[in-house]
């Protein structure tokens, strides 16, 4: 387990079960994220517009319990490749000493996981670690309000090429 000592940050639990096809995982939840205890709670972060994108017959719904259950009920994961750091502020790049998650076992426990999907460079950093877990591995593009050389309808073309095949059988 990570260290628990007062000045650490610590990340939040996966959102996953047993019928998770896509594992998306970012680096660590930003300092909104971590305030409201919710993945991705930043305003202008465009990951939930992105993923309803995903299967636009079934709208996302707005509350994030809701949300969380859309993911489940679209086969989606979400997680982070890091359990604990020490941080100021938001940014990938003030991540220190830095904790990973324990993504074999995590893994384990999704029989029907087909596609780790890595949201931004700070999580793609690691994708030999899950490369070694023996699943196919996609870098996409960040999701963050910092990634603003990517427009959204460009962020959506790409994360739907990656994720679309890993869910088809299922959708």
């Amino acid at each position: 387990m990570p260290p628990t000592d007062a000045s650490r940050l610590q990340g939040l639990a996966p959102i996953a079960d047993a019928h998770t096809r896509v594992l998306i995982l970012g680096s660590f939840p930003g300092a909104a994220s971590l305030a409201a205890a919710q993945y991705y709670a930043h305003p202008r972060n465009q990951f939930w517009a992105i993923l309803a994108t995903l299967c636009p017959h079934d709208p996302m719904p707005a509350d994030y319990a809701g949300r969380c259950a859309w993911l489940l009920a679209h086969h989606i994961g979400v997680w982070d490749v890091y359990a604990s750091c020490e941080r100021q502020g938001s940014l990938d790049t003030a991540i220190r000493a830095a904790v990973r998650n324990p993504l074999a076992e995590l893994v384990q426990t999704m029989p029907a996981l087909a596609l780790i999907a890595h949201n931004g460079g700070e999580s793609w950093r690691h994708h030999k670690v899950t490369a070694a877990l023996g699943l196919p591995v996609v870098k996409l593009p960040s999701t963050s309000p910092a990634n603003a050389s990517w427009s959204l309808a460009r962020k959506q073309r790409v994360w739907q090429e990656a994720l679309l095949p890993a869910l088809k059988p299922l959708r």
